[in-house]
């Protein structure tokens, strides 16, 4: 599918081209619920076409929304860098008209419009503050490149799908996804508030790779605390719920997936997160717990979560690849919601459950629940299906 790359003549004219867009496929979604009617179909087109007369002089936002109704197929992608280097990598994706994927094979892909942020001025994208984003970076490889885009099917099938065209650290992030997942291709509700992105690396040693999921999960709550603490307020713990889970007094709000394929002698890793920053809606959010403790009107935003983000990953990731998880698991356990948890194994002996009472202790060197009975005998504790509550189905294996 060929991607549109559109220069327009001016700064101002990009400017108001992407936030017409943005804000015109923000209110298409809106009106795109799961159960949608055509007259909310209908109303959405309606203000689209609005949208589009006010600016007359530049294409239509409708151009490349139509093929998202039923696959959210349509894409605009905004790149931007932290430094030159990363300036001549967005340009290089640009020239590559042929080269990026959206969606999975035999799925119809609308047209994929491509801008360099550097195009549209100062005012970047209407939604995320790519300058705001990048001067609080601090890696040297991680988060430095940016493709920001205000609705895809899927930051992570965009990282994934496009993995050889993408610097290593390249990451892409979104306002609303329509076909977010986590494990185990379970769905992942993305409404508009969620802070959604995806990013990549590569990793030789194949043993560690299902540990990665746990050192971004950490990450995510540093970033957090650290993003607290800069603003003067209070930390609101959230914590971790083994294996990729993020929960805030009690209820989930947030989740990791990673996954990787094996090419050349090295496993390329893409990780995603989504986290509930504004979004009341399923559960709760980080913004609306700290309105609760506190007074000051603002509060947390993506740029800083996800900056900080980085800069507590790459510090994390290096020290893992260079020392093993156990040089983290102190800081984890800390993180964690499962030290000296009580678990109850279900096992089938000779054609009844039976019942055994086990403790949680740690984690095992291959990334299990490490556990021990009341006879002091130590278990790897394994999940067994896919149930939404891995502590429910799981299985035991004694170790030596």
């Amino acid at each position: 599918m060929p991607v549109a790359v559109r220069h327009l003549s001016s700064p101002s004219a990009a400017s108001t081209a992407v936030t017409a867009a943005a804000t015109a496929i923000a209110v298409f979604f809106f009106f795109r619920r799961r159960n949608r009617s055509s007259t909310c179909i209908s109303s959405c087109f309606k203000f689209l076409s609005i949208a589009s007369s006010s600016y007359p002089s530049i294409p239509s936002p409708l151009e490349g929304i139509a093929a998202m109704d039923d696959h959210c197929g349509g894409s605009l992608l905004v790149l931007c860098g932290k430094s030159q280097q990363e300036e001549q990598f967005a340009r290089c994706i640009l020239v590559k008209k042929d080269a990026l994927k959206i969606l999975g094979e035999g799925e119809a892909q609308g047209e994929i419009k491509v801008f360099l942020q550097s195009d549209i001025g100062s005012v970047g994208s209407p939604t995320f503050r790519m300058e705001r984003y990048l001067d609080a970076l601090k890696t040297d490889q991680f988060g430095r490149l940016l493709i920001w885009s205000p609705l895809l099917p899927s930051t992570h099938d965009v990282v994934s799908k496009n993995f050889g065209e993408f610097p290593i650290g390249t990451v892409c992030i979104t306002d609303v996804q329509c076909k977010g997942r986590g494990r185990a291709r379970n769905v992942w509700e993305s409404p508009l508030g969620c802070l959604l992105f995806s990013f990549t690396l590569q990793m030789e040693d194949g043993r560690k790779v299902p540990l990665l999921q746990y050192v971004v999960s950490l990450a995510v709550t540093e970033a957090i605390k650290e993003s607290c603490q800069a603003k003067g307020l209070p930390d609101i713990h959230v914590r971790i719920k083994w294996p990729n889970d993020l929960y805030l007094n009690g209820l989930k709000v947030g989740g990791v997936l990673c996954t990787s394929t094996y090419s050349s002698k090295n496993f390329n890793v893409c990780a995603g997160v989504g986290l509930n920053l504004d979004n009341e809606e399923p559960t709760t959010c980080l913004n609306v717990v700290l309105q609760e403790l506190t007074s000051v009107s603002h509060q947390l935003g993506r740029e800083e979560i996800i900056a900080a983000f980085f800069n507590n990953f790459e510090k994390l990731f290096r020290d893992f690849l260079s020392n093993g998880f156990q040089v983290l698991e102190e800081l984890y356990y800390k993180t964690w919601l499962h030290s000296e948890q009580k678990v109850v194994i279900e096992e089938q002996q000779e054609g009844q459950v039976e019942n055994v009472p086990v403790t949680i202790k740690g984690l095992t060197s291959s990334g299990y629940l490490l556990a021990v009975d009341e006879e002091n005998r130590r278990y790897e504790l394994h999940p067994n299906g896919n149930s939404f509550d891995f502590f429910k189905g799981l299985v035991r294996r004694k170790l030596d």
